[in-house]
């Protein structure tokens, strides 16, 4: 019995240290939350997807889609000379158009370095263009007071020890040819790499602010967190800048302090993203079109209105955008993505009270027909968006004795408040005690989507 006890207690202390050293680091809800305070403030970034495959401009995948050897890939290093390249405008164009932060592509999968980096001579500094360009874009960002954020692709269909797997270019479903491939390829000394690297750019540089860690993909001849050693991984992260927001790609969602914010990605999320019945934090990351890097012909790009209601609706369910651009392999933003940022700056200028520190509505406000709601709790405002502007006037069901004060957002005018709906016919059956006529011009306000601003009652 003795023995079995003994047993026992080893056991549940085994389980003890074991579940302690799975933790990435120690931090209560308060910390966390305080930590990540800018960036549930401020809600819009920048993604900024840019390397060799900007010359095909066919797909940033162009290389995995095609099934292209080194070899094949080589001229786009040869030739790559984004000569146009200015930091500062893209700083620049990402702040005009509301953006607070922007993270950039540091390495994407094709294992190409936009940084001066000492383990690789992949990089690009070794190609015509001979410049450290990410230092160039951490100076530009800090000079228009804007977060730094880093990607930095987990997968590398370059290096010659990372394994081929499912989603790599030379991959294969004959498994003796697999295993021969792979036969001279070392994870081990790849990981090390993955962790130089990581440590690199989170040294080099400065304070960086997020850090994009992308991707894994567990199972059958894929890779997860033991392939990258996650776990080690983010500790450094962690000792390396303390105060930095990492995502949730690297396999460690079960990992206490194992990511910071969740990433739905192409996809609008419709209410609050739970995991485990409980709110999280959250960001979409979404494309102009459908492509991440420039892609010359691809034309399913969104309007003005589509990316602003992905915004606002974003806001609304709690969480962040972060909207990419593709520059082109001259190191300009495609025309499409400069026309679409200018609009989105034009509203976000007169309308960004309704964006910034804002989130999900109370529930004791309810959503008016085709509208969105935004709130902010610290001004104590509510903002309602509207997306389909009314012929007339907006009922607010149940909104009485709630506002103080109502007015358009875009130029401060006041909106006249009623308890009544003067007419004939069924619009007297919307005079439901308890609700609130705003007294809307019939001209719709010369702005994508006008924006009332309701001065609450304490």
């Amino acid at each position: 019995m003795k023995k079995i006890l003994l047993i026992t207690f080893l056991c549940l202390l085994y389980m003890g240290i074991g579940a302690q050293q799975a933790a990435i680091w120690n931090e209560t809800p308060a910390e966390k939350q305080e930590r990540m305070a800018w960036w549930t403030h401020d809600r819009f970034g920048m993604f900024i997807h840019w390397g060799l495959y900007a010359l095909p401009a066919r797909h940033e995948w162009v290389k995995m889609r095609e099934r292209m050897d080194d070899e094949a890939y080589q001229k786009y290093f040869d030739y790559f000379n984004p000569d146009l390249y200015d930091a500062t405008e893209w700083a620049r164009q990402a702040k005009a158009a509301g953006m607070k932060y922007v993270v950039l592509t540091v390495k994407h999968h094709e294992g190409f370095c936009l940084f001066d980096s000492q383990y690789t001579d992949y990089k690009v500094t070794n190609t015509p263009i001979g410049r450290d360009l990410v230092k160039e874009y951490v100076e530009a960002l800090r000079a228009e007071g804007l977060k730094v954020g880093f990607y930095y692709s987990l997968i590398d269909w370059h290096h010659p020890d990372f394994t081929v797997d499912r989603i790599h270019p030379l991959r294969t479903d004959d498994a003796k040819q697999l295993k021969a491939m792979n036969k001279e390829r070392d994870m081990a000394k790849y990981r090390k790499y993955l962790h130089n690297q990581v440590r690199e750019i989170l040294t080099n540089y400065g304070q960086i602010d997020i850090l994009w860690l992308d991707y894994s993909y567990p199972g059958n001849n894929g890779k997860g967190r033991d392939d990258w050693d996650s776990v080690e991984l983010l500790k450094m992260v962690r000792q390396l800048q303390p105060g930095i927001l990492v995502n949730d790609r690297l396999d460690l969602k079960d990992v206490k302090g194992g990511w910071d914010f969740t990433t739905p990605e192409q996809f609008k999320p419709s209410k609050w993203v739970e995991i485990d019945g409980q709110r999280v934090p959250w960001e979409t990351c979404q494309t102009f079109s459908g492509s991440w890097g420039y892609y010359r012909d691809e034309h399913t790009w969104k309007d003005t209105k589509q990316l602003l209601v992905l915004l606002i609706e974003s806001v609304s369910n709690g969480g962040n955008l972060l909207l990419n651009v593709g520059p082109t392999a001259r190191g300009v933003f495609d025309y499409r993505a400069q026309e679409r940022l200018k609009a989105m700056g034009q509203w976000m200028k007169f309308n960004d009270r309704a964006i910034y520190g804002c989130t999900q509505a109370p529930e004791q406000y309810k959503v008016p027909p085709h509208t969105i709601l935004t709130y902010n709790a610290s001004t104590h405002r509510l903002y309602i968006h509207l997306v389909d502007y009314p012929m007339g006037d907006l009922i607010l069901p149940g909104y009485e004795g709630k506002i103080a004060y109502a007015q358009f957002l875009h130029d401060g005018s006041e909106i006249k408040m009623s308890t009544r709906r003067h007419g004939y016919g069924p619009a007297h059956e919307q005079n439901v005690k308890g609700n609130i006529v705003l007294k809307l011009p019939v001209v719709k306000p010369l702005t994508e989507i006008p924006v009332i601003e309701l001065i609450l009652n304490d």
